[in-house]
Parts: structure tokens; C-alpha cells; sequence
């Protein structure tokens, strides 16, 4: 605003300056001011240069913030729903953007705009005949770029949505490049990301093109302007009805007038960019995401064991997608370790990822302590949990960053013991630095078997009243799943265990059995009982070699 006043000044003070030469009056106070305003003008530019982008870079920071938070906090039905590319392209790109709208667009918008009003009156004050022949040229083009700005907000917003969908392909291909190299699919996949690179080409070629028509047509605008006005006002200079000054200040201010509109006109050029990443991060901001809670206390090792109920639960991912359980109901004391086995898509997984309020149910209850899942805060649920994915994830980072994700609180005695259960000690032994050493990108340093053990250390260092272990010693060969299975035991002891397993052998000496079919509980018991009792149970049991009489 200041650099703006300073700048208005100028052709007022240049008009005087030129009346003073002719009417041979003295001109060094009018030197004089006219450099203290070009020095002022140049120096609070500078500054508000930097006050405005440090305050777009403060946006941009404040947005990732907020983005960031709330998308770690999205229900994973959102998840499901939405690729993690583009959620990340929102985080990145989009809200980069900000940064143009912030500077050029509504600060330029407020700024050019005031300054622009102020440059007319001013106009109006030297000569409203000339005024009059400006405004005319400049509605023509104004008329113009009516037609030409919802083109570029239209192709801003798709070239926005195909860097998204880049980021998803791209996304897609790193979380599986084994699988892509392995089955030879590098140059299927490369084709997809080149024709999402190229779409998102061609959007911001057509924005380019629509913004270049709108910033040529305002420059065309002022060249008239100036040219018209020339030739106007020297027909009113010679016919007397106004001076060589008056003209010569009027034309300082159609070339000052030429800033203003160029900022006004770039701030809505810009703020069509911008709307369109905006709208991108609301889209984002308006996912569904967990409730907010306060932060729960972590577990300690002296609560006690939970106990967990499902009484017909019945649950499907998406209105489109079948039931996957149909009634579920079974009951687990406090203490204890409970097997789940069935057939492949039986629902056992589901039952994990219900008990963790991933998902709601449809219809029944659970609940844990007697209290359904839906009074519990979700930090305070979740912290009485320890939960050893079927895929065992270890996240990028050091050996230590992933064994205390879930309490970084533990102390060095209690690490100490559970990577002596867990047999990850001589792991450590052997890796260059320790608990300190990177274990890479999802974990690719170590090997199958001992990201399990990670995610089982993991869990056991939460302290948990419930455990639940999702085929958790699929890739562990017999020695460590001997031994694993023993650890199990223990914290059975005095923990609540549900275990997902198609081993049948990791849990024949589980305290029950829950045997689940097709989104149904059809026999709770012992291996001995169910041996007997139950035909599904009897056939898993004979191909994974297991001895009825055990």
C-alpha cells in the first residue's frame, strides 16, 4: 500500500516539476522530492516483496500442516477410496499453488486493486476527458477476459487432477517394482505413467495458452490506451484545453496504470490456478476421519487382560460389495490365547480390523470389557491394543524408530527383553549400528521372517491388554516359529490373544478355537473337540498334517 502511495505521487510531483522548468521557478525541492519518492518507493517495495512472500510461505506451511494432520487421521474406508498418490499430490503440489494465490493472486488482487482505484481518481482529477477515453478501452478488454478466465480455472483443475493421477500411477509402480520387474511389465507400466504425464501436459499447456491470450489482451488494452490518449489529448493541447504538463502527467499515469492492471489481471489468472488446488484440499479436508480424542495414557504392563465380544456382527466394505461377515458372534474371555483358523476369505482378518475400529460394523455389537467399541475414545481403545499385521510393515527409518513406534517411551532393560523373546537380538548383534541401522524402504534390508519378528517386538513393547497376531509367524522357519510360539504362550499367560493363523500347527494348543466359514462362526472349542465335531475343522487339520489324537 505504501509502494503504491509513493508510486502515485510521482506524476504529481513530475507535473510540477515541469511547470516549475517553465514558468523558470526554482526545481531543486522538486529534485529533491521526486528522489526521496523513487529511493522510498524502491526500498518499502523490497520489503513488502519480502513480508509477502515470507507470509505465502507461512500459508503454505500452515495448509501442509493441516493436510498432513487431518489425512492421518482418515478413516480407512477414505483410504480405500482414494488413491495415495494424488492424496500425496495434495500435500505437494496443490498446496504450493497457495504460495501464488497468497502472493500474486489475493494480496495482488487487495494491492492492484486499491491502487488501481486510486490511479483513476487521480486520472479523473488531471482530466476527465481522458479518463473517460481510457476507461472505454480498457472495458473493451475487460470484456474480454470475461470470456477467457473460466477456461483457465477449467484447465488448471484438470491439469491439477492429472498430476494427481501421476501420482497414484507413480505411487502404484514404487510399492510394487519387485512385481513389476518380475513379471516384465516395466514398459506397460512406463506407457501409463507417460499418458498421465502427458494429460497433465496438455492441461497446463491450455491454461498456458488461455493465460497468455488474457496477459496479451490487457497489455493490447494499455498500448491503445496510450496511443488513444496521445492522440486525444495532443488535440486538446493544441486547442488549449489543457497544458504540455497536464498531458505529460496524465500519460505518467496510464504508464502507471499498466502495473495495476497487470497485477490485478495476474492475480486472477493466478487465483484461477489456485482455486483449483484449493478446491483439491478441500476435497481432501472433506473426508471422513476419526474423531478427534485427547491422547490416551500408553498401557502399562500391570493392566489387565481385556475380554472381547461380537454379537451378530454383520459387515461389507462398500454398499456395493457383499457381506464378509453374515452374524458374526463368538465371545473371549479375559487371558488366554484364541485361534481363529477357516478357509481363505472366511473373515478372519475382518474380525482384526473391526476389533481396531478400521471399520464399523453394519449392524451387531463388539465389545471389549463389556463396553462396546463405539464408547471407547479410539487412542484409549487402540493403546490397550497390540496389533502384528498380516504383512508385517516395517516402516522406513532406523531398526529402534520401529521397535518404539507404538511406545517410545520403553526403556532399554524392556527393549532388551523382548528382542531376546522375539530372537531378534542376534539380528542386532550382526547389523553395523545397532538398533540404529536404516532398515530401508518398508523395510527391504531385512528378510520376511525377521520384519515379523520387528512387528511382533513391536506390538509386545506396547505392553497390550489385547494381542492380536495376524498370521504373525507365516515367514518364520521352524526354529524361530518354535520359539515364537512358546513367547506366545507366555503373554497368554496374562494377555488376551486372538491369532489368525493357516497354520494349524501355531495353534493346537490354543485355550479355544474359533472356526469361521464364509463370513460365519460354524464351532468354538479345543483342537481335540473340533477334531471330532466339526468336518472343516477335521479336513484342515489332515492337510496340514496334524495328529487327531493330539
Amino acid at each position: 500500500m505504501v509502494t503504491g502511495a509513493t508510486g502515485l505521487l510521482l506524476p504529481l510531483v513530475a507535473r510540477g516539476l515541469i511547470e516549475d522548468l517553465a514558468e523558470d521557478r526554482a526545481i531543486t525541492g522538486a529534485l529533491l522530492a521526486l528522489s526521496g519518492l523513487v529511493i522510498a518507493n524502491a526500498a518499502v517495495g523490497a520489503l513488502g516483496s519480502y513480508v509477502l512472500r515470507r507470509t505465502a510461505e507461512s500459508v503454505v506451511l500452515g495448509a501442509r500442516r493441516a493436510l498432513s494432520s487431518y489425512l492421518l487421521r482418515l478413516r480407512i474406508t477414505a483410504v480405500d477410496r482414494s488413491e495415495p498418490g494424488d492424496l500425496m499430490a495434495r500435500i505437494t503440489s496443490d498446496t504450493t499453488l497457495l504460495r501464488e494465490v497468497t502472493t500474486d493472486s489475493l494480496v495482488g488482487l487487495g494491492t492492484g486493486g486499491l491502487t488501481l482505484v486510486a490511479t483513476v481518481v487521480l486520472m479523473a482529477v488531471v482530466d476527465p476527458v481522458l479518463l473517460g477515453v481510457t476507461l472505454a478501452v480498457i472495458l473493451g478488454a475487460g470484456t474480454v477476459l470475461g470470456v477467457i478466465v473460466p477456461r483457465i480455472n477449467r484447465a488448471s483443475r484438470q491439469a491439477q487432477d492429472a498430476v494427481g493421477v501421476m501420482g497414484a500411477s507413480l505411487e502404484r509402480v514404487l510399492g510394487a517394482l519387485r512385481t513389476v520387474k518380475a513379471s516384465g511389465a516395466e514398459d506397460r507400466e512406463e506407457r501409463a505413467l507417460h499418458a498421465a504425464a502427458e494429460e497433465s501436459w496438455r492441461q497446463s499447456v491450455r491454461a498456458a495458452k488461455w493465460s497468455a491470450a488474457a496477459g496479451n489482451t490487457a497489455g493490447l488494452a494499455m498500448q491503445t490506451a496510450f496511443i488513444t490518449v496521445l492522440a486525444v489529448g495532443g488535440a486538446r493541447v493544441a486547442t488549449g484545453a489543457i497544458s504540455i504538463a497536464t498531458l505529460v502527467a496524465f500519460l505518467l499515469y496510464v504508464f502507471y496504470l499498466m502495473s495495476p492492471i497487470q497485477q490485478v489481471i495476474g492475480a486472477v489468472i493466478q487465483y484461477q490456478a489456485g482455486s483449483a488446488a484449493l478446491s483439491r484440499i478441500q476435497e481432501a479436508l472433506g473426508l471422513p476421519a476419526e474423531p478427534a480424542a485427547r491422547t490416551a495414557p500408553l498401557p502399562s504392563s500391570a493392566a489387565e487382560p481385556a475380554s472381547l465380544a461380537f454379537s451378530d456382527v454383520r459387515f461389507r466394505y462398500a454398499e456395493d460389495l457383499p457381506y464378509v461377515h453374515h452374524g458374526v458372534t463368538f465371545e473371549v474371555p479375559a487371558r488366554g490365547m484364541t485361534a481363529f483358523v477357516g478357509p481363505s476369505g472366511a473373515g478372519k482378518t475382518t474380525v482384526f480390523s473391526l476389533i481396531e475400529r478400521f471399520y464399523d460394523p453394519e449392524s451387531g455389537t463388539i465389545t471389549l470389557d463389556g463396553r462396546a467399541l463405539t464408547d471407547w475414545e479410539l487412542p484409549r481403545l487402540r493403546s490397550a491394543i497390540g496389533y502384528v499385521e498380516q504383512d508385517a510393515p516395517v516402516l522406513s527409518g532406523t531398526l529402534r524408530d520401529n521397535l518404539l513406534l507404538g511406545n517410545p517411551e520403553a526403556d532399554d532393560e524392556t527393549v532388551r527383553r523382548v528382542l531376546k523373546t522375539t530372537r531378534l537380538d542376534d539380528l542386532v548383534g550382526r547389523l553395523p549400528q545397532g538398533l540404529d541401522t536404516l532398515v530401508g524402504h518398508r523395510g527391504t534390508k531385512l528378510s520376511g521372517g525377521e520384519r515379523q519378528r520387528v512387528a511382533i517386538a513391536r506390538a509386545l513393547l506396547r505392553s497390550p491388554r489385547l494381542l492380536l497376531l495376524d498370521e504373525a509367524t507365516s515367514q518364520l522357519d521352524a526354529v524361530n516359529e518354535a520359539a515364537l510360539r512358546d513367547t506366545v504362550a507366555d503373554v497368554a499367560r496374562t494377555t488376551t490373544v486372538l491369532c489368525v493363523a493357516h497354520r494349524l500347527s501355531t495353534v493346537t494348543s490354543a485355550d479355544r478355537i474359533v472356526v469361521m466359514d464364509a463370513g460365519r462362526v460354524r464351532a468354538v472349542g479345543t483342537h481335540r473337540e473340533l477334531v471330532a465335531a466339526d468336518p472343516l475343522y477335521a479336513e484342515l487339520a489332515a492337510t496340514q498334517f496334524l495328529a487327531t489324537a493330539e
